[in-house]
């Protein structure tokens, strides 16, 4: 007897039920929110409480005043390499608590 082969990644199957039950902007926040990860220092992305997506709005919460103003400066730079690094969100915003 043959086993069949999986059809879809794990990946692909929880993207599809994201997008069944309508979380698929919770997942691609948590998508972001692992990138940050990988790119900020590990003191640094603790500062981070919250990644959220409200339509093409990328809002991130922040601890840290310091961490936030950065943010705020680099905040078309940071745009631009969310929008390179995630092309099918195609951001139109980010903003800063």
């Amino acid at each position: 007897m043959k086993r069949k082969k999986r059809e879809y990644k794990s990946s692909e199957l929880v993207r599809s039920f994201a997008r069944i039950h309508g979380f698929e902007d919770k997942l691609l926040a948590f998508e972001v929110k692992d990138f940050l990860r990988e790119y900020l220092k590990e003191t640094l992305y603790q500062e981070i409480e919250a990644v959220n997506l409200n339509g093409k709005i990328l809002i991130i919460k922040i601890k840290s005043p310091l961490l936030k103003n950065d943010f705020r400066l680099r905040k078309t730079f940071l745009l631009d390499k969310f929008n390179n690094q995630f092309p099918e969100a195609e951001f139109s915003d980010l903003q800063i608590w």
